[in-house]
Parts: structure tokens; C-alpha cells; sequence
């Protein structure tokens, strides 16, 4: 009986599954809804069962065969022990460990290498490898942290419409594109700030990238200090002793020109995506496991 290795990315709008023989090569991969496995774990379960079912069937396989697979999870919240406990127990899974969704990003983008992956999305995250140990920095949330992310340039992009609507701020081609899908009313931007959870947030945060390299002034003001935050991470990473750096997540592709020239010189392309990370680490622990069934 061949036994298959199963990696998952789950997130917060979506679960992705992606099923690999024995040998580590992936086969085909899944998709399907949430996998928070914090705020909503049976949801959670429902679609890492789901994603891995659609992988199954896309790669041709008897989705059977999940009973008897071992996996490697990447998820927020891992270090939560009770609803690891709650997710762990119920898999569907022969066996499973659940580990950071950041390890798995880690994993994919530098393999066994050292180095850093950045994780600019809506959130920020910073995880290094150096000689075998695995640090992680940040990453603790929009309210208190955060800084550089999606959701607090957006954050700031609101901010600074509604100074440029009193007149305490210039106006500027980006800020008014703002006052004007809130129909010059600063009210109704009050009312969605009010309301708004980081994703929605997040969703401004490439329109300032986009005017940004257009030259907007506010635009650029605003990445400058966003892009200060995400170097002194990197500063402090890279004087332990880690050069190579990879920028992941949303924002990654957009970053490279706004950090310091000193971290530019340093930045890789990413060897892989968090789901070849978490088949590799599936490998790496279940695989001779395998061998020895076998």
C-alpha cells in the first residue's frame, strides 16, 4: 500500500492541501475555505479535509488513501495548545504535526538553508534560520504590532485623508482618489475605519504601492516609514549572521525598492511556496517511517 504525504497551508480566507508520493514529489494540489484553526476550528477541519480531498481527486488518487496519509500542517496559531489539542485529535490523518505557518513558508522559500523570510502581508512576520535554530520575530498582531504591514499602511493611508480633508495635510492625486470613493464625506471614511478589521485595512495598501511608484509625495511618505520598520527587523536579523533574504507574502513583490540598498544586495528569490515546505517537512519526518512500513 502506498502511503502518501500530505502538506497544508491553512489561512484565515483560505485552506490550500497538496498530496506527494513517497518520494517527497507533489502530485497535485487542493483549495478550499478558511482553516483558522483558533476562531473557528470544526470549519477548520471541514476544509483541511476538504483541500485534501480535492488533491487527492486532481492527482487521480482514491481519497481513501487520506486515512492512511501522513501530513505536516502549517497554521496560525499553532503554539495555542488546546486548539491544537481539539484540531490534532480530529485530522484525518494517520499522522500529523502542526506546525507555524511561517516554518512551512520558511521551509519552502530557503529549503535547509539559513536565511530570512519577511511575511509582508496584512500582517507582518520575520522568521530566520541560523545554524539549525529558527527564530521568529514579530508578528504579534494589528492592534499592538504589525508594523509595515498591509493594515497599517492602509491604516495610515486613512489617516492622513482625513488631515489632508481638514487641511492640516497637502492633498495628493492618492489621497484624493480616497476622499472620493467615500464621496468627499469624511463620515462615511469614519464609519468604515470604525468598523474595519485589518484585512479590509490591507485592501488600500497596494494602491500605495501603485501611486507610490508614480511618484505621489504621500504615497511615497508613507512607504518610507513603512519600509523603516521592516529594515530594522531585518537589521537586527541579519547582524546574527544571516544574509539571504526573501520577501514573502502580499506585499513581498512590492517592497524590494522602498527597503535600504544594504538589504536589497541581500534578497533571493524564493526556492518554493509554503506547501512545498510543508511536503518537504513531511518528507523529512514521516518518510522513513514510510520506508520502514514499506
Amino acid at each position: 500500500m502506498t502511503i502518501y504525504l500530505v502538506g497544508i497551508d491553512g489561512g484565515g480566507t483560505s485552506c490550500r492541501a497538496a498530496v506527494a508520493g513517497p518520494d517527497g514529489r507533489i502530485l497535485a494540489r487542493g483549495q478550499s475555505g478558511p482553516a483558522n484553526i483558533l476562531s473557528d476550528p470544526d470549519t477548520a477541519l471541514e476544509n483541511i479535509a476538504g483541500a485534501t480531498r480535492v488533491a487527492f481527486n486532481e492527482a487521480g488518487l482514491d481519497p481513501d488513501g487520506i486515512a492512511s496519509a501522513r501530513a505536516v500542517l502549517g497554521v496560525a496559531g499553532h503554539n495555542v495548545g488546546k486548539a491544537v489539542h481539539h484540531v490534532k485529535q480530529r485530522l484525518p490523518f494517520a499522522e500529523a504535526d502542526i506546525e507555524s505557518d511561517g516554518l512551512i513558508a520558511l521551509q519552502g522559500a530557503l529549503g535547509d538553508k539559513d536565511g530570512i523570510v519577511a511575511i509582508l502581508g496584512t500582517g507582518t512576520i520575520y522568521i530566520s534560520r541560523h545554524r539549525e535554530k529558527v527564530t521568529y520575530t514579530g508578528g504579534w498582531g494589528f492592534t499592538v504590532g504589525d508594523l509595515g504591514s498591509g493594515a497599517r499602511i492602509g491604516h495610515a493611508l486613512l489617516q492622513e485623508s482625513l488631515l489632508a480633508y481638514d487641511g492640516i495635510h497637502d492633498v495628493s492625486p492618492l489621497i484624493s482618489s480616497v476622499l472620493t470613493e467615500f464621496n468627499n464625506d469624511p463620515r462615511e471614511l469614519v464609519e468604515f475605519a470604525r468598523q474595519a478589521k485589518p484585512g479590509a485595512f490591507g485592501r488600500y495598501a497596494p494602491r500605495v504601492f501603485e501611486f507610490g511608484e508614480r511618484g505621489d509625495a504621500v504615497a511615497a511618505r508613507l512607504l518610507k516609514d513603512a519600509a523603516i520598520s521592516v529594515d530594522e527587523a531585518l537589521d537586527l536579523l541579519v547582524a546574527r549572521g544571516t544574509k539571504k533574504i526573501c520577501l514573502l507574502g502580499g506585499l513581498g513583490p512590492f517592497y524590494p525598492s522602498w527597503i535600504a540598498s544594504r538589504h536589497q544586495e541581500l534578497l533571493a528569490k524564493p526556492e518554493g511556496d509554503a506547501l512545498t515546505g510543508a511536503v518537504a517537512l513531511a518528507l523529512a519526518r514521516f518518510g522513513r517511517r514510510q520506508e520502514a512500513i514499506a
